[in-house]
Parts: structure tokens; C-alpha cells; sequence
């Protein structure tokens, strides 16, 4: 994840600071000697560094930290919110026209998952805020990304709409704005070309889509990998098209972040998306806070509760709630659970939004083993359905055809056995079900794990 450097290095500044009970002014700098430093060290602009360490220093040493019982703690509340900020204060929502199509023009260079983001955000808008978009193929130079756009509509059911590569991007975007109004599509997304660089014939024909197609939104699509680079295209591209939101791409990668801190402040266009990962869900709406709690150690519950409550089933999980209370779940529920938690994303991503996951000793450098997720899943398919439900019943024999059918050892099927009666008999002591060391009353869940 991007910030991983960054995190680390502010983590371990605020920790010095956050239990003191008194602080003065060299206490101050010298923190801020350390933020700058990681901010620098992450590929922050240097003028957005500068400000941002005169802004947290001249509010750090006034009467509100200072004078406050926990003066620790109040510089942390202090740095996070002026890195939310940093990054644009309040999330930046997408923009609704009363008369659809929205229409929303997607730029920038080649390489950077313009195509492939704009099938992303058909994908976000249709699932998150039940909308009917078009895609529309306007790049007509770059060799199969008409060919690629129309696999992404495939993919994702959705209409792509397309004149081929003989016909200029302003009719293919007048045309298609025509033909949405036509279907009833309520958003417009207009895939352009892209260059190796900024030049003047790009931006004469994205200047007359623009001025054509009139859009609602102008998203520049940027690879958070490129740093400064990332930085310096966003602000050609704003100067000459006035850009509505960015969207960084790639900021699961092993990037250093510095990107997301310092687009918004060079050219004050919003961030409106961030991309996660290569498959079609994952992008998400950028919430500078969330992304300040983060970067702080902080965790990110919302967007935890989010994912939780696009992914998980409510009735089933109220079921499930219920076997956990008896103790009564089988491996059948086992398996569902696993599923659901699954499609949530990558587990290590989904750890790290915990508050207080950045103290747990080599969270950083996890990496959960997604082919250790998938044994467990083919030993429990191996067994028959009365095994699923009574796993007490599985001795010798039928552990080594569970092996064998699952293509794992008996040790494996062993040890998953084990654990899962350890599971259980944990349930039943949690909720009072066990007669020894019952308390009266018995215990209730401190939380809702499903």
C-alpha cells in the first residue's frame, strides 16, 4: 500500500510526543524536523511541505496545545487535520446533472489506466450508486483500446458505444451523447486519447470534445508511481482544460505516496477516486480524513464498515450471528463466512484498517498466504455433507481421502480439524455454553464478527 514509508516514519515521530504531559517549542521543532523529512522522503512537493510544517508548527506551539491536559495528543489531532487538509478537507462527490447524461470526460497520458479505469468507475457508479452508464471508445490511435474498452462493457454488461477508428473523437462524442439520451443512460464516460507527454495537437482535441460534449466532470487519470511526474502532468493538464477531480491510480503499489499529498494543493483539483488494485471493483471514492487515519496508524473503520456492508448478506449474517451464539456453525458456514470476508479484498489490506494495526508487531511486511485461504476451502469441498455438518465423524480413513481429494496432506487436514474444535469450543465458553468457569448470566459477544 502507498504511505507504507511515510506511515512508518510519522507513526514513529508522533509515538515520542503522544504521552507526554508537558511539551514546549524545541519539542515542536524537533518533531517537525522529523514530518518534514518523511514528507520530503515520500516525493511531496517541497512547497507543499514547507507550508504544511509552518501551518502544524504555528498551531502546535499556540494557547490550544499547549494549555490542553494532553498536549501529546493534541499535536496528533492537530497533524491529522491539516493532512486531511493537506488532501482537500471533505470528500469530493461526483458530479449529477439535472438534465442526463451526466457526462464525464476521462483524460490523460498513455500508461497510466485511463481504458481500464474508466470501466472501474462505469463499474462504481452502477454498483455503488445504482446508475446506468454508457462507456464511449474516443481513442481512436491507440491500437486496441477501442478493442479494449468494448471487453471491459462485456465484462461488465454495460453499453460501449463506438464509431470505429475512421470516424474523429468530437463526432464519436456527439453521437454517443445523442444515443444515451435515446437509452435513458444517466452517465456518459468518455474514454480520449492519451500521448507519451503532453502536447498541443492532444490538447486541441480534448479542448473540442470538451467544448462539444460540455462536460460535467473532467477526470484526469494519473499513475501515483510517478511521483512529482504524476504532480506536473495534473498541472498541465488543469491549466489547459480546467480538470474537475484526479484520479490516482496504482496507489497499491510500491509507491511512496507523494503524489496524493501534493496534487491537491499544486493545482487544487480534488482527488475524487483512488485505484486499489487490477480488478474491476477496485477503485474507491478518496476520503481525505479516512486517508489522514491511515497514514497516522490510525486505522480506517468506515470504510471497513463499507466494504462489511456491500459484501455481507444481513439476513445471513444475522443467521450466522445466531449458530455463533449456540456454537452450532458447520463447515458449510465455515466456508460462506470465508467467501464473504474474501471478497471484501485482500485480507492484509482489510487487517491494516484496523485502529491500532500499525502496533502489531510485522503487520507491515504481512502477506497472507492466499494459497494457504485456498487449501482450507479445498479440504472442507472435499468432505461429504455429513462430514461438513458432524466433523467429529472424520477418523483415519477418511482424513487421508479428504487429502487426497483436496490435493493436501493429512497433517493439513489435521491441523484444520483441530483448529476448527478449538473455534468452537471458544464460542461456547464466550457465550455461556460451557458449564465450566460459566459465569452467571453467561458472556455476550463484545462485538458482531460476521
Amino acid at each position: 500500500m502507498a504511505f507504507e514509508g511515510l506511515a512508518d516514519r510519522l507513526q514513529n515521530t508522533i509515538q515520542k510526543i503522544r504521552g507526554k504531559g508537558k511539551i514546549n517549542e524545541s519539542d515542536v521543532k524537533e518533531m517537525m524536523r522529523e514530518v518534514r523529512l518523511a514528507l520530503l522522503e515520500a516525493d511531496v512537493n517541497f512547497k507543499v511541505v514547507k507550508e504544511f510544517v509552518k501551518k502544524v508548527s504555528e498551531r502546535a506551539v499556540g494557547q490550544e496545545v499547549l494549555k490542553s491536559l494532553t498536549p501529546g495528543q493534541q499535536v496528533i489531532k492537530v497533524v491529522k487535520e491539516e493532512l486531511t487538509e493537506l488532501m482537500g478537507g471533505e470528500q469530493s462527490k461526483i458530479a449529477v446533472s439535472n438534465r442526463p447524461p451526466t457526462v464525464i470526460m476521462m483524460v490523460g497520458l498513455q500508461g497510466a489506466g485511463k481504458t481500464t479505469t474508466t470501466g472501474k468507475l462505469a463499474n462504481l457508479l452502477r454498483k455503488k450508486y445504482n446508475r446506468n452508464p454508457m462507456l464511449v471508445a474516443a481513442d481512436i490511435y491507440r491500437p486496441a483500446a477501442i478493442k479494449q474498452l468494448e471487453t471491459l462493457g462485456k465484462q461488465l454488461s454495460m453499453p460501449v458505444f463506438s464509431l470505429g477508428d475512421q470516424v474523429s473523437p468530437v463526432e464519436i462524442a456527439k453521437q454517443a451523447i445523442a444515443k444515451a439520451k435515446e437509452d435513458h443512460n444517466d452517465y456518459v464516460l468518455i474514454d480520449t486519447a492519451g500521448r507519451l507527454h503532453v502536447d498541443e495537437a492532444l490538447m486541441d482535441e480534448l479542448k473540442q470534445i470538451k467544448e462539444l460534449s460540455k462536460p460535467d466532470e473532467i477526470f484526469l487519470v494519473v499513475d501515483a508511481m510517478t511521483g512529482q511526474d504524476a504532480v506536473n502532468v495534473a498541472k498541465s493538464f488543469n491549466e489547459q482544460l480546467g480538470l474537475t477531480g484526479v484520479v490516482l491510480t496504482k496507489l497499491d503499489g510500491d509507491t511512496r505516496g507523494g503524489a496524493a499529498l501534493s496534487i491537491r494543493a499544486v493545482t487544487e483539483t480534488p482527488i475524487k477516486f483512488v485505484g486499489l488494485g487490477e480488478k474491476l471493483d477496485a477503485l474507491e471514492a478518496f476520503h481525505p480524513e479516512r486517508m489522514a487515519s491511515r497514514i497516522l496508524g490510525m486505522g480506517d473503520v468506515l470504510t471497513l464498515i463499507e466494504k462489511a456492508q456491500a459484501n455481507v448478506d444481513e439476513e445471513k449474517a444475522k443467521e450466522m450471528q445466531q449458530k455463533f451464539r449456540t456454537a452450532s456453525f458447520t463447515f458449510d458456514d465455515f466456508l460462506e463466512q470465508l467467501g464473504q470476508v474474501r471478497s471484501m479484498g485482500p485480507l492484509d489490506e482489510l487487517l491494516k484498517m484496523m485502529p491500532g494495526a500499525n502496533k502489531i508487531k510485522g503487520l507491515n511486511n504481512l502477506q497472507v498466504d492466499e494459497k494457504q485461504i485456498n487449501h482450507v476451502e479445498a479440504i472442507i469441498k472435499s468432505m461429504t455433507k455429513d462430514e461438513k455438518i458432524h466433523p467429529e465423524t472424520i477418523n483415519a480413513s477418511r482424513r487421508k481421502r479428504i487429502a487426497k481429494g483436496s490435493g493436501t496432506t493429512v497433517p493439513e487436514v489435521n491441523r484444520l480439524l483441530k483448529q476448527f474444535e478449538d473455534m468452537k469450543k471458544m464460542m461456547k465458553q464466550m457465550t455461556g455454553g460451557s458449564p465450566k468457569g460459566k459465569k452467571k448470566g453467561g458472556f455476550k459477544l463484545p462485538f458482531n464478527p460476521f
